[in-house]
């Protein structure tokens, strides 16, 4: 548990990031709303425009962005109207003095998307008080010459990718600024000392950036500042006592450096004023002060995370407008005799939302009052203090706003009360690593908004309540260690939003449920039912769950062979089926995963010759003794060399199976091809001798019936050769899709032969399947063609991507779904290049061509354009250049040859599509600008500013988790980041600058991983 520990603390920078970023917000705000006034005063509204020479110097240079001087990026045309056309006191974001004869007094671009630098001309434009350029991508230096403008009182340069060091020429304007305001940019060097003279300076935010050295003790001159940031940077050092004597400050912040020291006894007076208090994250020690209770404003104390000792303040329930109390990763104690009684006090805190006590040396009976606490409250964690005893609160009930609860690594005993089940917002439950006992409460199955719950490691018996399947947002589910018994609920396989589902070391008897065959457990990352009493065989549909990267089944009773089914779980990283009494022989498809990185089969009854590919190659990795019929293998896993005979064997049993099988074959073509061709002479219709054979054929008169005579209403979509309808196959009632080739559109023909070749012998969960084809004359005697594929319930990626106006249900892709998507195509793609003889370069990958079916699960399409390219890279074709625009590879402009790496391109900027929700062929993308310019100058500070909409909300969310439970949300933003370089990457204009769809593939499944184990 102590790693739990560590975990969470090491997850706290993440945290800050986040508090900070609301806080600077907030700040930004206010600010704004101050320069407003400031504009809008009556002398501001006398002021008169005139054209300045020093602004004309200073701006010129925007003026010159499309020669790539200064302004190299202005998607959102913020500067159009910077041109000698239109009096410069006009241009967006500039405004004028009236008073002083038409001066620049205000730039302000804040928030434009534009990327450069800032011109050196600057400085020329004395008359300047206020600067915004937050919110862009402008990089280089600060330029020294704002320096120059000593009547400046604003600068706002925060969130860009400005490095250096903040230039000491701000020493000039020092007496006039009052905010500046540097944060999420790349800084380096120290704070100059000189920024103590900034004696009107009403805020200071220095974050995010990489500062170091020590915290200038002349900043304790700033008898004005209100606002303090020095968070997140790298500063060393004993905080000046200086700084803690600036009685105006509210907001205090120096999370996440390297500062050490005791903070003053007497802090809660000398800084009255203070609302927020942070000092996470850094090497701070001795007692907290109790003269925090003086701060009677305080609403935020954060000092996590450090060396703290002693024992809590026993009063700080004075502080009646405390929202928030982190105390965690600290060595606090409990007062002797006392135990947790400065719990109590805190349930006079009514706007008490968040309390962290876990990872500190209390001790101590958990007391009641913990009930009392404030009904406001959402989160309460107290875990990893190993001498907490007692039980829970009966009325732990009351806590209605409760949503995240932790109580986990102490030792609390009983049973859990049913009242936890009045928390109807509680989404996480930790009561992990203690000695608890009983049955899990049925009630669990009320809190439907749970999406954790941890219980392992306590003394639990019983079964498992089937109700837990009422839990549908449950995503993680530990009940591991326990002494549980009975069968495993068929409920808990209904989840289909299960992550990770660790039931080992119990006592559970009886089959995997065969409800797991429903396959809704398309979500399951992580699946151990290891040491049990399970037996039986597995079921085959735990093959459908594609996303399954660890299972252990080892030590069970389990028996039989492995299912072909396992073939799909290509995600696989870690496969433990030991100890069980599985027979057989061992797949050999297990070499072909590529991201197996350990595969135990050890102590079964498996048999026959041993793979020798891939995984099989390292004995470090794999184990397969005590199967004593096994043989072959590497010297290093000391199995018996196959005899001769068991060789000659093993390969005539292949050959008989094969001969066996090719003859059916040839038997099972000729009569088929007998009745096709007395069938033909009967019905005397004309079908195309050069129509593959293999594929079962169906007459226009029933695709007719079956699409409604190829009615409008059954219309789903149209291609560059023809049209698609639904249809409904009389006889078996299968939903198909029928694509009508439109056989006057040039190369149509030859599109209809290149999809029924290319699909004719590839296999793959994640391409499309043809069902039939119909190749004749229609009832008007014109020659007709249509394939007839599966049908896929949720239609196309472009249509979740780009959702028509007349869409009747509003549709969102998560960034779960995305990731699984990208991973599912790039995993179809990498077959195609890498696993068919011939290889496959599809040609025209684009998200009309990715269809989705009823579990969300992506199939590739349309390969009317697929090429097989050992025969076709060094042919020209008719046709010209292949592919969408938009997605086509540059180089195919210049040449008809098609290339892995073309595919490689297109999925590059589906990738980018499907992050940013932009078409490439967007009206925001022409002269040159595209959608991998878009996002490249993004990267990395800035991707939120270019992502798709609908996922900013899901990356708030996240945000917001991480502030709840440093286990859940973390990750997004970076998933995303991750996401969006390798589509960079992918879509270079350069063929040989890109990746090999391999490569592609296994840093997807790599950053879904990362992200699913957030």
């Amino acid at each position: 548990m102590a790693e739990d520990t560590m975990l969470q603390h090491a997850g706290e920078g993440a945290k800050w990031r986040q508090l900070h970023a609301e806080h600077a917000e907030k700040e930004v705000d206010r600010i704004t709303e101050h320069m407003e006034m400031a504009n809008n005063s009556p002398a501001r509204r006398r002021m008169r425009w005139r054209l300045a020479e020093d602004m004309e110097i200073a701006l010129d240079s925007a003026t010159q962005r499309r020669k790539g001087d200064r302004i190299v990026e202005d998607p959102l045309g913020i500067l159009a109207s910077w041109n000698e056309s239109s009096h410069y006191c006009n241009w967006t974001g500039v405004l004028c003095s009236k008073k002083h004869q038409g001066r620049v007094t205000v730039l302000n671009l804040g928030g434009q998307e534009l990327a450069g630098s800032i011109p050196p001309h600057i400085g020329n434009l004395s008359f300047l008080r206020q600067i915004n350029l937050s919110y862009n991508s402008f990089t280089g230096e600060i330029p020294q010459q704002i320096g120059r403008l000593f009547r400046l009182r604003y600068l706002l340069l925060f969130s860009n990718h400005f490095h250096g060091k903040i230039p000491m020429e701000l020493q000039n304007i020092t007496k006039s600024l009052q905010v500046l305001t540097l944060f999420s940019n790349e800084l380096t060097g120290s704070i100059p000392q000189t920024l103590g003279n900034a004696s009107s300076l009403l805020e200071l935010s220095l974050m995010e950036n990489n500062l170091q050295g020590s915290i200038p003790a002349e900043l304790g001159k700033l008898l004005n500042l209100e606002f303090l940031q020095l968070s997140q940077n790298n500063l060393s050092g004993e905080v000046p006592l200086s700084i803690y004597n600036l009685s105006s400050v509210y907001e205090f912040s120096l999370a996440e450096n390297q500062l050490h020291g005791r903070i003053p006894s007497d802090v809660g007076f000398t800084l009255p004023n203070l609302r927020y208090f942070y000092v996470p994250l850094n090497h701070f020690y001795g007692e907290i002060p109790a003269s925090f209770l003086n701060a009677t404003k305080l609403e935020q104390l954060e000092l996590g995370n450090n060396n703290f000792s002693g024992v809590v303040p026993s009063n700080l329930g004075s502080l009646r407008n405390l929202q928030l109390l982190y105390l965690m990763g600290n060595q606090l104690e409990s007062v002797e005799g006392e135990g947790l009684g400065f719990i109590t006090s805190l349930t006079n805190c009514t706007n008490l939302r968040q309390l962290r006590l876990d990872g500190n040396n209390f001790e101590g009976v958990l007391p009641l009052s913990i009930a009392n606490l404030s009904t406001k409250l959402e989160r309460f964690t107290i875990g990893a203090n190993l001498q907490i005893s007692g039980k829970i609160p009966k009325e732990i009930g009351n806590l209605v706003g409760l949503e995240v609860l932790v109580i986990t690594a102490s030792s609390i005993t009983g049973e859990i009360p049913s009242s936890i089940c009045k928390l109807e917002k509680l989404s996480d439950l930790e009561l992990q690593a203690n000695r608890i006992s009983g049955p899990i409460p049925s009630l669990l199955g009320n809190l439907t908004q749970l999406q954790y719950l941890n219980l392992e490691e306590n003394n639990l018996k019983g079964l498992i309540p089937p109700s837990l399947g009422n839990c549908t947002q449950l995503e993680y589910l530990y009940l591991e260690n326990n002494s549980l018994f009975g069968n495993i609920p068929k409920q808990l396989f209904s989840l289909s939003h299960l992550i990770d589902l660790y039931l080992p070391q119990n006592s559970f008897t009886g089959q995997l449920p065969i409800d797991l065959a429903e396959g809704k457990m398309t979500n399951l990352v992580h699946l151990s039912v290891q040491h049990n009493r399970l037996s039986g065989g597995i079921p085959s549909a735990l093959g459908d769950c594609l996303m399954l990267e660890g299972l252990w089944m080892d030590g069970n009773l389990f028996e039989g062979s492995i299912p072909p089914s396992f073939n799909n779980l290509r995600s696989l990283v870690s496969l433990d089926l030991s100890n069980n009494k599985f027979s057989g022989e061992i797949p050999e498809y297990f070499q072909n995963f590529p991201l197996l990185q350990y595969l135990n089969l050890s102590f079964n009854n498996f048999e026959g010759v041993l793979p020798t590919g891939r995984i099989f190659e390292n004995a470090s990795i794999i184990s397969v003794s005590g199967n004593p019929r096994l043989c072959g293998g590497m010297h290093q896993l000391g199995l018996p060399s196959c005899k001769i005979g068991d060789r000659k064997l093993h390969h005539l049993i292949v050959l008989i199976s094969v001969s066996a099988s090719c003859s059916i074959f040839l038997m099972v073509s000729l009569l088929v091809i007998f009745a096709f061709r007395r069938s033909k002479r009967k019905l005397s219709t004309s079908t195309d001798v050069q129509d593959p054979e293999q594929y079962p054929k169906i007459s226009y008169a029933e695709l007719s019936r079956a699409t409604n005579e190829f009615s409008s209403s059954n219309l789903i979509g149209e291609g560059s050769f023809g049209c698609v309808y639904k249809g409904i196959l009389s006889g078996d009632e299968m939903l198909v899709a029928v694509k009508v080739l439109n056989l006057k559109r040039r190369g149509a023909t030859k599109s209809f032969m290149a999809e029924c070749e290319t699909l004719r012998n590839i296999r793959h969960r994640n391409l499309i399947k043809i069902v039939t084809v119909c190749s004749s004359i229609d009832f008007r005697g014109t020659n007709f063609k249509a394939l007839v594929y599966e049908f896929m319930q949720n239609g196309s990626l472009e249509k979740w991507l780009h959702p028509n106006e007349d869409q009747t249900i509003a549709r969102s892709l998560s960034l779960i779904q995305r990731l699984n998507i990208a991973v599912e195509v790039a995993s179809a793609i990498e077959y195609l290049h890498n696993y068919c003889q011939p290889s496959i370069v599809h040609g025209d990958l684009k998200p009309s061509n990715v269809l989705l079916d009823e579990e969300m699960v992506s199939h590739v399409g349309d390969f009317g354009l697929a090429r097989f390219s050992s025969i076709s890279q060094n042919q020209s074709s008719s046709m010209g250049v292949k592919g969408t625009i938009g997605y086509v590879a540059p180089e195919y402009g210049m040449s008809t040859k098609i290339s892995k790496l073309g595919d490689v391109y297109s999925f590059g900027i589906l990738l980018l599509e499907m992050i940013t929700g932009k078409a490439p062929t967007d009206s925001m993308f022409k002269d040159n600008f595209t959608i991998h310019q878009l996002v490249k100058t993004r990267l990395p500070e800035r991707v939120t500013d270019i992502i798709d909409p609908s996922l900013l909300q899901e990356v708030q969310e996240a945000e917001n988790s991480k502030a709840r439970n440093m286990r859940k949300g973390v990750g997004v933003l970076e998933s995303l980041l991750a996401i969006a370089e390798v589509g960079v990457a992918c879509s270079m204009e350069s063929p040989s600058e890109r990746m090999e769809m391999k490569e592609v593939a296994t840093k997807l499944y790599a950053i879904r991983d990362k992200f699913l184990h957030r």
